[in-house]
C-alpha cells in the first residue's frame, strides 16, 4: 500500500481503465438531456406524486437505511423497495414487461449489461443530474444519460480466522484447488446473483473454464446470493469463501467477526452497480429526485461510509483505515461481454456444479 500519493482523480481514472469502453456499450445513441439540480419545482412535483418504487439488488438492510435517508431528507415521499438478485430482477422486469405491467420507479443492478438489454429495448428515461456531470468520469455514466454508476465493489476471496491460519490462508483462486479445501468453501450462484454473474464471468475469461470445472470437484457449498458467503463463513459454517461481496467481509470484520478478506493474485473481480430510470416511471419526479439525490456527494459519502464499497463521486473520501480501490489489484469490467456470455455461464456453471 506504499508508494507514490495518487490523488482522487488519478484513482478514478485508474479504475475507470478497467472498464473504460466496455461498461455502458450499447449500439443505441441519442443525446444525452442537460444535467438537471434539485429545484424547490422537482422537490414539490416528486411530494405530490408521494412515493417512489425502487427495485434494488442492494442488501435489504442498505437498501432499507438508504430509503429511510431519502424519506427523512424529503417527508411526504415514501420509498417502496423490492430486493433481490440482480439476475432475478433481469427475470422479473421482462415478465412484466411483457405483461403490460409498469411498476418500477427506479433500479439498481450489479450486473451492467442489464443496462444495455434495457437501453436496447428502449426502456429507460435519460436523466443526467448535476453531481454527475460534474463529479463522474465519462466511464462511469451511460452516454446518452440512461444510467450511473452508484457503486463499485469487489468480488473477493475470504477465510474465517478461527478455522484457517493467515500462513495457511490460500492467496489466490488457483490455491483454492488445493485438496485441503475440499468440502470446506462457500461460493455464490451467477443464476440468482449478478455480482456472481460479473464475477464469473471475468474468472472464465482470465483463468477458463477449466479453473471452474476443477473447482466445482472441490465439494463447494453453494449459495444464492454474494452477500451469503460472507455470513456464512462469519458462523464457521465454511472456512474460505471462494467468491462473494467483499464489502460483507469488510463490514464483519469491523463489527468483530473472525472473517479476513483476501485480494487474489490474479486480481479482484470487478462489479459496478448502474441505476436507472425507467420511462415508464408511475413516478416520474420522484424517480429524478431519488436519482439525483443518490448521486450527490453526501449521499455517495454516507453510502460509502455505511457500506463499505467505492464511490467513483470525484469528491468522497475513502473512510480511514480501510483499503483504498487503487491499491488493489483488479481485473478488468466488461459489461458487453457479460451479455453475451450470460446464458452459456448459467448453463454451463449449473451443468459443472450440478445445481
Amino acid at each position: 500500500m506504499k508508494g507514490r500519493k495518487l490523488s482522487r482523480r488519478d484513482i478514478l481514472q485508474g479504475a475507470a481503465t478497467l472498464a473504460a469502453g466496455t461498461m455502458f456499450a450499447s449500439p443505441v445513441r441519442a443525446q444525452a438531456p442537460e444535467p438537471v439540480a434539485i429545484t424547490p419545482e422537482l422537490v414539490e412535483a416528486a411530494k405530490k406524486e408521494g412515493k417512489l418504487i425502487f427495485y434494488s439488488s442492494m442488501d435489504l438492510p442498505v437498501g432499507e437505511k438508504l430509503g429511510k435517508a431519502f424519506e427523512a431528507a424529503y417527508p411526504g415521499i415514501t420509498i417502496q423497495i423490492e430486493r433481490s438478485g440482480s439476475e432475478r430482477l433481469f427475470q422479473r422486469i421482462d415478465q412484466e414487461f411483457g405483461s403490460g405491467i409498469r411498476a418500477a420507479d427506479v433500479i439498481n443492478t450489479s450486473d451492467a449489461s442489464h443496462i444495455i438489454t434495457w437501453k436496447r429495448n428502449n426502456w429507460l428515461a435519460p436523466f443526467v443530474s448535476e453531481d454527475m456531470a460534474r463529479h463522474f468520469l465519462p466511464e462511469y455514466r451511460d452516454p446518452d444519460g440512461m444510467s450511473a454508476t452508484s457503486r463499485i465493489y469487489l468480488s473477493s476471496i475470504a477465510y474465517n480466522t478461527n478455522l484457517v491460519k493467515p500462513e495457511d490462508a490460500p492467496k489466490s483462486f488457483a490455491d483454492l484447488l488445493d485438496p485441503k479445501w475440499a468440502g470446506k468453501m462457500v461460493k455464490g450462484h451467477p443464476a440468482y446473483s449478478g455480482t456472481i454473474m460479473t464475477a464469473t464471468f471475468q474468472l472464465v475469461r482470465e483463468l477458463g473454464w477449466d479453473y471452474l470445472e476443477k473447482l466445482s470437484k472441490q465439494r463447494v457449498m453453494q449459495v444464492q446470493s454474494s452477500t451469503d458467503p460472507p455470513k456464512k463463513l462469519s458462523l464457521g459454517e465454511r472456512a474460505v469463501m471462494a467468491d462473494g461481496n467483499e464489502y460483507g467481509i469488510v463490514l464483519l470484520k469491523e463489527a468483530g467477526q473472525p472473517v479476513e478478506p483476501i485480494y487474489p493474485a490474479e486480481g479482484a473481480p470487478t462489479i459496478s452497480g448502474p441505476t436507472a430510470i425507467f420511462a415508464s416511471a408511475p413516478h416520474p419526479n420522484a424517480a429524478r429526485l431519488f436519482q439525483a439525490w443518490l448521486h450527490t456527494r453526501e449521499t455517495q459519502q454516507f453510502f460509502t461510509d455505511f457500506t463499505a464499497q467505492y464511490s467513483v463521486h470525484a469528491q468522497v473520501q475513502s473512510k480511514p483505515g480501510r483499503w483504498k480501490i487503487s491499491d488493489i489489484k483488479l481485473m478488468k469490467e466488461d459489461a458487453a461481454g457479460v451479455e453475451k456470455m450470460a446464458e452459456e455461464i448459467k448453463t454451463r456453471y449449473a451443468r459443472l456444479f450440478r445445481v
